[in-house]
């Protein structure tokens, strides 16, 4: 590219900007790249236009770093420009640098293919488009789901179609300025190791986005649709998990203005659940999720129930089930008691794992298909109860594994597939079978009405049956702080976080000593007073620390996470509290132990933020 007077210019202006401390040093260098580097020409204009009007910050917003690849994907807010936003540029380089490192592995018998879906997001069926006409013009068949369609769909698709690799454009619960690409393999699967740092690489090093046009791919069979095949055959597969039992329970769905209709609805009426109403005001696709609170379509928001539960109450339903946009979580809400005017409240991520693993396992047991191999997934900062409810059936827990739910589908392969049971994540997550390899909000929908259903027969609720497993197992109650930490400062700050609790972990939590420090970043686990072990695990940046009660040596089960988010700036501190129930009379007493235990941790965590 010439380098202009103009362009000139705007160098000089950004590097006195950058040391009068306007923008990052970040900014300064990838805003360079964009101004200098023909790969970005397309997007000179507007990079010129918004340092002529001194738009400092929303430069060093959308280039103080290159937006990364984390738990999720490739995933940030929509802009025209910048390496830290989403946009044609930085979609066009996730899908450029994927077919480009698997065009560099070995060649194989089998035709390269890629499967792409995309939920209802703005831009999302033109980000879609886009990475199809790449990954055609790098050599790949591809095969299209052409309309709003769930992330647990695509996984299907790729094994189903037995596709070198998969994308799915959404940006999941995330707010209606996101958007995003979630990249998987051949396996159905999101990206892992050693694969995703080496995608990244090529990502970083992209210099020409090969395009066609997708209208010519179409025509010409390069591209091939395949909605109506996958839905076939992802309903036939799904409904496998359809057991006998009751069906005698009303419903209120609600998509949240994603995609889940397209695969719920289908799914509970083949299963034999007739009596499901659609929450009307969440019912049509809409990127901005207009009727939702805060316009944040996420189960986890309990917010998000307030307004279904009043509807529900009026038309008698037994539960409330949502699903986040591209429906690969599922939320619920439902009455306390089976009085006909008993309260309502939500259960959380962790309670709902513990309900579906006992539900799920229970299954197996009376259908003789629980043998002493099975097992299930949960992660690290997901609930213990779901550890104590497998091993009271004789099933294995692997729960050594960090947050995001490819860990689980990948371990899911390593220990064998055939006897895999069930996985879940505290953030909503829920997977059972063979089918694919990401969670399924729709299935755990499944899941929920069954279960709900036979809790309806022997008169009870799931909150009910939810203090039964307390009773059986122990009080375990969890919670979660999420601190925002926005921007080129707010990383610095989550890194100078970090550091602080590895290099001087703090004495003490909420009135419980801390004995030892787990460091999933150099694998070690540090006690504190003296001695190291060796933890097994994949590297992650998070810690956690082991608490122990008052007057006591050796950690209780009560611990702190901390976690920087793979996906979003902020930083997650997860909560665990556990309380031994001898009977039913001392759970309320133990619940409460475990409270006011869990409010001092919070407080504290707070503090650390």
């Amino acid at each position: 590219m010439s380098t202009s007077p103009r362009i000139q210019s705007a160098v000089q202006q950004i590097k006195m900007v950058q040391s009068q401390g306007k923008i990052s040093p970040g900014s300064l260098e990838n805003i360079t790249c964009w101004l200098t580097q023909d790969r970005y020409a397309s997007y000179l204009p507007k990079v010129l236009e918004q340092i002529e009007s001194s738009k400092w910050q929303a430069l060093d917003d959308a280039f103080w770093t290159v937006i990364p690849f984390g738990t999720g994907g490739r995933r940030g807010r929509m802009n025209d420009i910048g390496s830290n936003a989403i946009n044609d540029r930085t979609i066009g380089e996730s899908a450029q640098g994927l077919a480009e490192y698997i065009l560099q592995m070995p060649a194989s018998n089998a035709p390269l293919s890629c499967a792409i879906a995309y939920d209802t997001r703005h831009k999302s069926r033109h980000f879609a488009e886009l990475c199809a006409s790449i990954m055609v013009a790098n050599g790949f068949h591809v095969y299209f789901l052409d309309d709003y369609r769930a992330t647990p769909q695509l996984s299907f698709a790729v094994r189903e179609k037995k596709c070198s690799c998969g994308i799915m454009v959404t940006a999941s619960h995330n707010p209606p300025s996101d958007n995003a690409v979630k990249v998987y393999w051949s396996t159905g699967g999101q990206i892992l190791p050693p694969h995703d740092s080496a995608i990244i690489d090529r990502v970083m090093n992209v210099q020409q986005i090969k395009t066609v046009s997708f209208a010519d791919a179409l025509q010409t069979g390069k591209i091939s649709i395949i909605t109506q095949e996958i839905d076939r055959d992802y309903l036939a597969s799904a409904t496998k998990y359809s057991w006998p039992g009751s069906r005698n329970v009303r419903l209120i769905y609600s998509p949240l203005h994603g995609v889940g209709s397209f695969a719920v609805l289908p799914l509970l009426k083949a299963a034999g659940f007739n009596d499901v109403i659609e929450y009307g005001p969440h019912a049509t696709p809409d990127g901005d999720f207009p009727n939702v609170p805060g316009h944040v379509s996420n189960p986890e928001n309990t917010a998000v129930f307030t307004a279904i539960i009043e509807d529900a109450k009026a038309k008698n339903a037994n539960l409330i089930l949502a699903t986040d946009p591209d429906c690969d979580r599922m939320g619920c809400a439902c009455p306390l008691t089976t009085d006909a005017n008993s309260p309502w409240a939500t259960l959380n991520g962790n309670q709902l794992g513990a309900l579906l693993t006992d539900f799920v396992l229970g299954k197996l047991m009376s259908l003789g298909q629980l043998t002493s191999k099975t097992y299930v997934i949960k992660t690290l900062v997901t609930t213990d109860l779901i550890r104590r409810i497998a091993e009271s059936y004789g099933a294995r827990c692997e729960g050594n594994i960090h947050v995001g739910f490819k860990w689980i589908a990948g371990l899911m392969d390593d220990c064998g597939p055939d006897d895999f049971a069930f996985g879940t994540e505290e953030s909503h997550g829920y997977l059972i079978g063979q089918y694919c390899r990401d969670k399924d909000g729709a299935v755990a929908c499944l899941l929920m009405c069954q279960l709900a259903a036979d809790l309806k027969a022997e008169g009870l609720t799931m909150h009910q049956r939810l203090d039964q497993l307390q009773v059986q197992h122990g009080c375990h109650l969890e919670d979660l702080i999420n601190v925002q930490m926005e921007g080129s400062e707010g990383m610095a700050n989550m890194k100078k976080l970090m550091q602080s609790l590895r290099d001087n972990p703090p004495a003490e939590m909420g009135g419980l000593k801390v004995v030892a420090v787990r460091d999933y970043g150099n694998l070690t686990r540090r006690i504190v007073g003296g001695g190291t072990e060796t933890i097994l695990a994949p590297k992650s940046n998070m810690l956690m620390l082991d608490l122990a009660l008052p007057g006591q040596s050796v950690p209780s089960g009560n611990a702190i996470a901390v976690r920087p988010s793979g996906t979003e700036p902020k930083v997650k501190f997860y909560l665990f509290g556990v309380e031994p129930v001898t009977n039913a009379s001392g759970l309320a007493s133990a619940n409460h132990a475990v409270a006011e235990r869990i409010a001092k941790m919070k407080l504290a965590a707070k503090r650390l933020g």
